[in-house]
């Protein structure tokens, strides 16, 4: 970059600038990914709770509904009475221009749908369990979606700090002594022509 450079005094004041600015970006950029870094953390953390609490209830709704198949044989015809839930509601959040996902739900009163005359109380704590499980879901998908975003952010912000880092920082400085060097010789030698001419001058 030094050699594309005409070194000129105008040219060493707007490097210097361009220097700056990117040691301005270069704290900046240090600074979210260490703010994204401890906020992906803290989400996997919430994660980790949510998880062991999933496992733990989906394994019991399984079973309850392993139980309602040996008892009844087909549960298809009740499961096709259940409504579809539109109770989950989509916003955003935003951590250092990173836009996650606020996921809200609604838990609504448990109802019936289906009639009890072909179905057994089995089918009915399946049912319970698995309702209640929409709390946990929900939340393990929004904490999962914005770990995966967060990650992206990271990398990218990675790069882009590498590269102020390890590429434009050093170019910049390299060039500010090209020209310095460069200028500094000019003077060195303008001083001498001018010593010379009034050397001669006083002859």
């Amino acid at each position: 970059m030094a050699q594309n450079v005409f070194p000129t005094k105008n040219n060493l004041i707007n490097t210097k600038k361009s220097l700056k600015l990117a040691k301005v970006g270069y704290d900046l950029m240090d600074k979210k990914r260490s703010i994204l870094v401890r906020e992906i953390m803290q989400l996997m953390d919430d994660a980790k709770q949510v998880q062991s609490q999933i496992g733990e209830k989906y394994s019991e709704a399984y079973s309850a509904l392993r139980k309602a198949y040996i008892e009844m044989g087909n549960c298809d015809s009740a499961a096709s009475c259940i409504p579809i839930d539109n109770s989950i509601e989509i916003k955003t959040r935003s951590v250092m221009g990173v836009e996650l996902p606020a996921v809200s739900h609604k838990p609504s009163q448990l109802k019936l749908y289906y009639a009890f005359a072909n179905t057994t109380a089995s089918l009915d704590a399946a049912y319970e369990k698995f309702n209640d499980i929409k709390e946990l879901t929900v939340k393990l998908a929004e904490i999962e979606n914005s770990v995966c975003r967060l990650a992206d952010a990271i990398k990218k912000t990675r790069k882009r700090t590498n590269a102020l880092g390890n590429i434009m920082i050093p170019q910049f400085e390299e060039t500010i002594k090209y020209i310095s060097n460069a200028l500094e010789e000019k003077e060195r030698e303008e001083f001498s022509r001018l010593k010379v001419i009034k050397s001669s001058k006083n002859k």
